[in-house]
């Protein structure tokens, strides 16, 4: 009851990447490269295990950035055409690769680190996709002219991707979406259908369970600058929870640590395991185990215990590597508290 995980990534060493920033230029190169990537891997699942984590990820150490990991893999998408590009409804301004041809998956994006990562820990596992959505808007294209074709087009391949880390051993599947708290409209057009896509033949009952993580951002400027503005309450999750509740997805992964999101939206997931949000990650302050717990106990009263996971509001990359392994070990010791106050 109350397992803790994390929303995905965690800070890379220094040595392996530049720190503190989103897309890390990598310090390392070659066979160097690889052998940093996969030391980095062990010293994650390591951090996460040390302080209580249940449910523990491969920190995403291998990847420069949670779409465009994904992206080098796949045909069509052409890195030597950079385009500047507005991100999330022009919220900040990324230089991103190019779709110029039909979509094909090459080869196994992640299996290589899905497997480090199972033969070296004895957690359940989860392993962490970008989602369709969130992919075509961290993109440009110059060859589909439509996002929802393009975005059932990468369900595809996601689809394909997930089933082969599922064989491998992933426990949890997710899929990041954080433009589903953006695009609210397109969520009910197109998104649920494409993320349905993606988890087709996975979770339902299965040994792989899916998920889903919704939030507001990395704890970056202009991803702070914005929730500054959404006001006293922050009612995104309610435009797109019934849909949600209505999916396939087994687990809805969402920000509530320090957020404005009204807690009773929770009960709209009526169905769905709720990974709650109990640690702040645009926050260079440490949660008290009493107010990691607070948090949890606030969920509670809409969620219930065998439903609820205490997790991350968010990735954890561009933090300090030490800060972040103190809100890791406060947050299993938050949901610890809890779970000893319920009997």
């Amino acid at each position: 009851m109350l397992e803790t995980t994390i929303a995905g990534s965690l800070p890379k060493p220094s040595w392996l990447a530049a720190s503190q920033m989103l897309w890390a230029p990598w310090r390392l190169d070659g066979e160097a490269l690889i052998e940093g990537k996969r030391d980095a891997t062990l010293v994650a699942l390591k951090l996460q295990e040390d302080a209580g984590i249940d449910i523990v990820t491969d920190g995403e150490q291998s990847r420069q950035h949670f779409v465009h990991g994904f992206l080098e893999g796949i045909e069509g998408v052409d890195f030597g055409r950079r385009t500047r590009i507005g991100i999330r409804n022009n919220r900040y301004e990324a230089v991103v690769p190019t779709v110029t041809g039909k979509l094909r998956r090459s080869r196994a994006a992640h299996a290589w680190e899905a497997t480090i990562a199972r033969r070296h820990t004895g957690h359940r596992l989860k392993f962490t996709l970008p989602g369709p959505m969130t992919i075509v808007d961290t993109l440009a294209d110059a060859h589909y002219g439509d996002r929802a074709l393009l975005a059932m087009a990468f369900a595809e391949l996601l689809n394909e991707e997930a089933r082969e880390l599922a064989a491998i051993g992933v426990d949890v599947i997710q899929f990041d979406e954080p433009a589903f708290n953006v695009y609210l409209d397109e969520v009910a057009a197109w998104g649920i259908a494409a993320l349905n896509r993606a988890a087709e033949g996975l979770g339902e009952g299965g040994s792989c369970k899916t998920a889903v993580h919704i939030c507001y951002g990395y704890g970056i400027p202009a991803n702070i600058e914005w929730k500054a503005g959404l006001g006293a309450e922050w009612r995104q999750y309610e435009r797109i929870f019934p849909a949600l509740a209505a999916s396939r997805i087994d687990q809805v992964s969402l920000e509530c640590a320090n957020s404005h999101v009204p807690i009773e939206l929770l009960g709209l997931l009526d169905g769905k395991d709720v990974l709650v949000g109990a640690i702040d990650v645009a926050s260079d302050a440490v949660e008290t185990p009493e107010e990691v717990a607070a948090t949890i106990e606030r969920a509670l009263r809409f969620v219930p215990a065998e439903r609820l996971y205490p997790c991350t509001n968010c990735g954890m990359a561009p933090l300090d590597r030490t800060l972040a392994g103190r809100k890791l070990a406060a947050l299993a010791a938050g949901a610890a508290l809890v779970r000893g106050r319920s009997g």
